[in-house]
């Protein structure tokens, strides 16, 4: 059906005065005696646009004024009675899909606890609709800021022989029955579809170092996959992953790109999601706006894994879980950093090889390895980075040391053997960082079908 968005619609001066049709879905009806009112949406615009339906020259189906109901209308752009831009004066209205009383999206009904148990309808709710506009701006300025700094889009496998991060907290992908009967394990994966034990990828980021080592400077923007049996409002099973891998780049190289990237992408929500953000601003964060422009226009901090340390036992009564050198950290302690002392967003840089993964570079304190986490005001750790260990002995022994199968990785060791380099990079929840911008809570109301334990809806 050829139509008009209402985003058009609303904002064209040029319209008013032409006959159109707009398409949408009920969202309020109001009635008196000689006048009625719909209010439509269609997802392409925050504001709503007003019908204005004269009783007296046109007729219209009960059913096209419930809530819910799908309706195309025919009519004159005017300009709005009250406020600025426009509206609809009816000439006809066709009921394209009607909605009965049980519709669920109700006033009365619409928490986010409830609106998480129907994800099929609950788009059509201000709140969604305004979270997955800020989402889809978002993943566009993401491919926007690496095209325009000379990055190659890589798209990463999913299914995959190899555990990126070496913690088996990766999802199976077979072809057997569930009885099939073997002797060994050996020997199920050898009948198995790729002949080998295969599963779902936890990060794009080891092939990311192959093409960083061929193109310079990559980034993958995908899907991940992780068998975490974490039920919290911060893990899904299944998120999208941003993560840039760049050649003869050292972990200062990697601090820079990460603090420019994330000004980028918060500079783009703000500018171009100005309803959606004064709305969330509103209703979920009070001070999301002054957080998010204090982010995007602020220097941030950079301290050693020691000196946070150092500054937390201080204050360890505070903490539910206390601190010591080489323990990890917990939210708290990354929300006290970032609030309570730099007041602004910090990275944290060399932290304890043990609570690091293996391919981070190894410092030569024997102690710590060149790893970073961005901390924000708010949420804590948004980035996870390092720079990678070029030094095929140094790696293999980490390897070693956690137990790892070296015969799994034999491609990605060879990138040492054959010309290594310096490099680094960083992965980016996009989920997460959504989250930021909008103030949502919940990472399951920032997916459209969130993954979660025991969850597959």
């Amino acid at each position: 059906m050829k139509h008009v968005d209402i985003k058009k619609m609303l904002s064209d001066a040029d319209m008013v005065g032409t006959d159109v049709v707009v398409c949408g879905w009920v969202r309020t009806f109001r009635d008196s005696a000689q006048v009625a009112f719909l209010e439509l949406s269609d997802g392409s615009s925050f504001q709503k646009l007003q019908v204005v339906i004269d009783k007296n020259a046109l007729t219209v189906d009960g059913e096209a004024t419930k809530l819910g109901a799908s309706v195309a209308v025919k009519g004159t752009v005017v300009k709005a009675y009250r406020g600025e831009g426009n509206e609809l004066n009816a000439k006809e209205v066709l009921l394209l899909g009607s909605c009965p009383a049980d519709y669920p999206i109700q006033k009365k009904r619409t928490t986010l606890d409830f609106l998480r148990t129907i994800p099929h309808l609950r788009l059509r709710t201000n709140t969604f609709q305004a979270v997955f506009r800020v989402r889809s701006v978002a993943a566009q300025a993401i491919h926007r800021y690496f095209h325009e700094n000379g990055y190659y889009y890589i798209n990463a496998p999913l299914i995959t022989a190899s555990d990126c991060e070496g913690a088996g907290e990766m999802f199976r992908v077979t072809t057997l029955p569930w009885n099939a009967d073997f002797k060994s394990a050996e020997e199920y994966f050898k009948n198995d579809f790729f002949g080998v034990k295969a599963g779902l990828s936890v990060s794009g980021q080891l092939e990311g170092e192959v093409a960083a080592t061929a193109l310079g400077k990559i980034y993958t923007f995908g899907p991940s996959f992780r068998a975490e049996n974490s039920n919290t409002k911060r893990h899904l099973a299944e998120f999208w992953h941003v993560e840039p891998e760049v050649a003869f780049a050292e972990l200062p190289d990697v601090i820079e790109i990460a603090e420019d990237m994330l000004k980028y992408l918060v500079n783009a929500v703000l500018t171009e999601c100005p309803e959606e953000m004064k709305f969330f601003d509103s209703f979920m964060e009070k001070g999301l706006l002054e957080k998010l422009s204090h982010v995007a226009n602020a220097e941030f901090a950079v301290c050693t894994y020691t000196e946070a340390i150092s500054i937390l036992e201080k204050e360890n009564a505070r903490f539910e879980f206390p601190v010591h050198w080489g323990s990890d950290l917990q939210s708290e302690h990354e929300k006290f950093l970032t609030e309570q002392v730099f007041k602004r967003p910090v990275f944290v840089t060399n932290y304890p090889k043990e609570i690091k993964s293996f391919y981070m570079k190894q410092n030569a304190d024997g102690k710590t390895v060149a790893a970073t986490d961005l901390l924000v005001p708010g949420i804590g750790e948004i980035i996870g980075g390092s720079e990678r260990e070029a030094d095929l002995t140094k790696l293999q022994a980490a390897m070693r040391a956690r137990g790892m199968d070296e015969s799994a990785y034999k491609q990605y060791l060879d990138l040492r053997r054959f010309g290594t380099v310096p490099h680094g990079g960083f992965g980016l929840g996009f989920e997460r960082f959504v989250m930021y911008c909008t103030g949502i809570e919940n990472i399951r109301d920032v997916t459209l079908f969130p993954r979660s334990v025991k969850n597959i809806m």
